[in-house]
């Protein structure tokens, strides 16, 4: 079992005991790989769209970038952490949402995505955890996971994990290993269940291709979606 976990940031605070705790019983039983935000990204996107008409490959950032989505499509288990900076995720992993325009259905999303399973924590102090979660949860149902299971950790009293008070600490870790054991019981071998609203998304997005690929036989993304045969009867959840 392959997992993937983009942190937001690389502060090892309360966002981070908690991804920590999720992932306690993963360790050493599966293949687990972090990337740390800025570090594994340290450029913003700059909005050039090399990436969707001239290729992935042709970004400024692609040495960054290809290194995390080969782990994104090659994982069983997304995991995504960001804790709650203005009521938002964090600049870094927006940043890295961006450069990812390309994963998105209506251009060239990984076959793979749409029938895997992610899980996204935040955490803040009073609001802002939801809005924070809402940030990556759009980028990841765009590009084809049904399956997204959000954890929002409310915190009152302080943001500082051993300021926590004790009740607040364990309430916050019995939930969140609860969590982890319903991810950590799922037969990966079977793929996640695909959704009406991805599929209704999905087929807006052919029909899109469909009449730009008639229009425009040399697009990157029509050709795309020619070959993997999305323009025709194949889906991409099904094998």
């Amino acid at each position: 079992m392959k997992i993937i976990v983009i942190n937001g940031t690389e502060k090892q605070g309360v966002t981070y005991r908690l991804k920590e705790i999720f992932l306690e019983q993963f360790r050493g039983k599966a293949d687990v790989r972090e990337f740390y935000l800025p570090k594994a990204c340290p450029a913003f996107c700059s909005g050039c769209a090399n990436c969707i008409i001239k290729g992935e490959h042709r970004c400024k950032d692609a040495e960054y970038i290809q290194k995390i989505t080969s782990s994104l499509v090659e994982s069983d288990l997304i995991l995504m952490t960001s804790p709650a900076y203005v009521m938002h995720a964090t600049g870094s992993m927006k940043a890295l949402l961006d450069h990812l325009a390309y994963l998105w259905m209506p251009h060239r999303p990984a076959s793979e995505m749409f029938t895997k399973r992610a899980v996204i924590l935040t955490q803040c102090l009073g609001a802002g955890a939801k809005s924070a979660a809402k940030d990556i949860k759009h980028s990841l149902s765009w590009w084809g996971i049904s399956q997204i299971t959000v954890f929002t950790g409310r915190l009152m009293g302080d943001i500082v994990w051993e300021k926590l008070a004790e009740k607040k600490r364990r309430e916050l870790t019995e939930k969140v290993r609860r969590l982890s054991d319903k991810f950590f019981s799922i037969d990966y071998e079977k793929p996640a269940r695909v959704r009406g609203s991805t599929r209704i998304k999905f087929l807006f997005c052919r029909m899109l291709q469909k009449a730009l690929y008639e229009n425009d036989p040399e697009s990157l993304d029509g050709k795309y979606w020619a070959k993997m045969g999305w323009l025709g009867r194949a889906r991409p959840w099904k094998k």
